[in-house]
């Protein structure tokens, strides 16, 4: 009989996904229970709605959660602005994936060593930490992911199309705005994606880098579950989480888009 059941047992697809299963239920899905469990009790464990009153009541909740946001739209712009052209020399050049590992290479060593070193050298050179040096902080930290998609956007984008366009008469200014812009925009919206939502929940970076003068809503979070704030802090997560989830569901609906200009184009 054992090894009739030995024989039946076999290494499916299904059998490798237990362990992923597993995984998600035990650190995904039950914090996310309990935080949601959390968000309606109170210190004696009794049901309460006073935690949501407790946080859209409060104007320095609102207030941190709006320069959340408005350093991620910052940090966001200027990883596009400063990625996009880096991706796109690149993408020209034989070297290019060389010099994108080397955008890379950082992310291999600890965000905290790193933003610890990034103060270290603007306090060597005099600078006063504030905004400005928490926006550098979020830039130099997010860059690479901004840079990673694009770089493969414009990598896989056929040169026949660019071709085709100029033997139709296009300079290379109207290749760029009418071709190349609109196939890398799937890259765009990929960049934008992983540069903002982690970016509007981050913590530790803007106060290292402000010396506790900047205060973002990923701190306020860590600060209200240290003070046993947990149905606060709860409220928070919920919160930010609702955020994440919009932004994933626009820039879904923007890619949709954007693959739809690239079957036109096609």
């Amino acid at each position: 009989m054992a090894k009739l059941k030995l024989k039946k047992f076999r290494l499916t697809k299904k059998v490798f996904s237990v362990p992923y299963i597993l995984f998600l239920l035990l650190f995904v899905v039950i914090p996310l229970v309990l935080i949601l469990v959390n968000a309606f009790l109170d210190s004696d464990n009794n049901l309460t709605f006073d935690n949501f009153k407790t946080f859209f009541t409060s104007r320095a909740n609102l207030i941190v959660l709006g320069n959340s946001l408005l350093v991620g739209v910052i940090t966001t712009a200027f990883c596009l602005i400063i990625g996009y052209p880096v991706a796109y020399i690149c993408s020209k050049m034989s070297s290019g994936k060389i010099i994108v590992l080397l955008y890379i290479l950082p992310m291999f060593v600890n965000f905290l060593i790193r933003t610890l070193a990034t103060k270290a050298i603007f306090i060597a050179m005099g600078v006063e930490l504030g905004m400005g040096t928490v926006l550098f902080g979020m830039v130099y930290n997010y860059l690479p992911f901004m840079i990673m998609p694009l770089h493969t956007t414009l990598s896989s984008i056929d040169k026949s199309y660019s071709e085709a366009a100029q033997d139709l008469g296009a300079n290379k200014a109207t290749v760029f705005l009418k071709v190349t812009l609109p196939l890398s925009t799937s890259g765009i919206m990929s960049g934008i994606t992983m540069v903002f939502i982690p970016t509007i929940s981050t913590y530790a970076i803007s106060q290292l880098l402000s010396n506790g003068k900047i205060f973002l809503f990923g701190d306020s979070i860590q600060l209200s579950f240290e003070q046993g704030l947990y149905g606060v802090g709860s409220i928070m997560s919920l919160v930010m989480l609702a955020f994440v989830l919009i932004s994933n569901f626009v820039m879904n609906a923007f890619n949709t888009n954007a693959n739809q200009v690239r079957r036109s184009l096609w």
